[in-house]
């Protein structure tokens, strides 16, 4: 497989690609970056794991320059696939000087938005609802535009926002060739839907087609049958017996994923609730701690099957069957990624569940085997997260660094180095997944000590 030295990238990106361990190019990668380069339209088939974020992300900030307004614009279906783009963006922009990615989506102070949009960032990433009202709001000038993306177009379809997307294509500057504004759509699917807004927003794209990153012979799929009533009984017994060091669990509704996690929480383990209903604050808190392992289980509608990157998931556990076949394909994609073995259990209840399977299992072409449900166990009291998370009130805008926080807990407060695992620098905290038996430490050290010369406030999440 070829690796990323052999593209015509800027040196910066090269650098970039190295740091973050990226060196063989996933199938998506190598058929989508050289025409990116080239400046053509791209139409690509590509689904959560494929490694399509870097592959446009490269080829939009290769043609990047330090000016200070608007030149790229992504847009995602919901807030937390834009925080995981956007993450990723700034990585791959980390070594190209003042270069800005900024990320716009609802549920954040607009006023503080329309600040940094001000102050000029060039790459803007976001949801059609908030960059919608920039536009109308004229915060957001589009008319120097190079390089438009939609990302899972197949969701926004969806999820009912295409006239929404076309409203801001109709903001940009017109698509007439490669000299024009650069356009690239990636969608799970092809439906009618999308190959008609490619149509429509793109010029003579060129079309890709490539699998998801989840190996077929590190995937396992099972299924258990159980009556009516005993859902969350089940998802406990299965917990229990396989032990996972962390699990993604699938419900249907807000108040499900609310009463499962509720539940699984009093038989012994951490788990936590994500879904609509929760603010933004509440969603970045759910998914830092979850991120860095201080939280066992996650309880999740499918917003999360497009907004969650944890690269070694190893279960993902759909306790309730839905009815729509693709969203099963992403769920059972959160697992079996970067050559890592993945188990992905259903629970089929009810009347109506078998024949949701069924349809999987014809859309898939596979049988996913049944398997008697485990019994025995009521307590997932082995099911401990290994982590605390240490949230610190200051972050990039505060000009912190991932550095300035690993050596002020290990050199300052005396901690060991293999005590910090996972940091996350936000604009404005800085989360740090810390072993439990030095969480304490860490706090009363930030409590009375310093980080690059500032006192800054923290807590612990859990």
């Amino acid at each position: 497989m070829a690796t990323f030295d052999t593209l015509q990238l800027r040196p910066e990106l090269l650098q970039a690609t190295a740091q973050m361990g990226f060196e063989q190019l996933t199938a998506i990668q190598e058929q989508a970056i050289p025409p990116l380069l080239e400046g053509r339209d791209v139409s690509g088939q590509a689904k959560t794991g494929s490694g399509k974020t870097a592959a446009f992300g490269l080829g939009l900030l290769s043609r990047i320059t330090s000016d200070l307004h608007t030149q790229a614009l992504v847009l995602c279906p919901t807030r937390e696939l834009a925080d995981q783009v956007a993450a990723e963006l700034r990585q791959l922009a980390s070594r190209l000087d003042n270069v800005q990615v900024l990320c716009v989506t609802g549920g954040r102070a607009y006023r503080n938005q329309t600040a940094s949009l001000h102050g000029g960032a060039q790459v803007v990433v976001g949801t059609p609802g908030r960059i919608g009202k920039h536009l109308d709001k004229e915060t957001l000038d589009l008319s120097k535009l190079q390089v438009l993306v939609l990302d899972e177009a197949d969701r926004m379809l969806d999820m009912g926002f295409v006239d929404q997307v076309l409203r801001i294509v109709h903001d940009c500057p017109t698509s007439t060739g490669p000299i024009g504004r650069q356009t690239l759509l990636f969608s799970a699917t092809f439906p009618e839907g999308i190959q008609d807004l490619s149509r429509q927003v793109q010029y003579r794209p060129v079309h890709l087609s490539v699998s998801s990153q989840v190996e077929e012979s590190l995937l396992v799929q099972q299924h258990v049958r159980v009556p009516w009533g005993q859902r969350n009984d089940a998802v406990l017994q299965i917990l229990a017996h396989h032990t996972p060091e962390r699990a993604l669990v699938f419900c249907e509704t807000r108040g499900d994923c609310d009463s499962l996690a509720r539940f699984l929480s009093g038989r012994g383990t951490v788990a936590l609730a994500l879904h609509g209903d929760l603010d933004q604050r509440n969603r970045d808190e759910v998914m830092l701690q979850f991120s860095g392992g201080s939280a066992c289980v996650l309880v999740a509608t499918n917003v999360a099957a497009r907004g969650l990157d944890i690269p070694a998931l190893p279960m993902v556990l759909i306790a309730e069957m839905g009815g729509e076949v693709q969203a099963h394909v992403h769920r059972i994609g959160r697992t079996a990624r970067a050559d890592k073995q993945g188990l992905a259990i259903s629970v089929v209840c009810g009347d109506r569940e078998p024949d949701r399977l069924a349809a999987i299992e014809e859309f898939m072409g596979t049988e996913i085997p049944q398997v008697p449900l485990p019994t025995g166990a009521g307590s997932l009291a082995k099911m401990r997260p290994p982590n605390q998370t240490l949230l610190i009130l200051a972050g990039r805008h505060d000009k912190l660094r991932k550095g300035d926080v690993l050596g002020a807990l290990v050199k300052d407060g005396g901690l060991p180095a293999k005590a910090i695992g996972r940091i996350d620098l936000l604009p404005r905290i800085t989360a740090v997944a810390i072993q439990t038996e030095y969480a304490r430490q860490a706090l009363l050290y930030l409590q009375q000590g310093r980080v690059k010369k500032m006192r800054v406030r923290a807590r612990l999440l859990n």
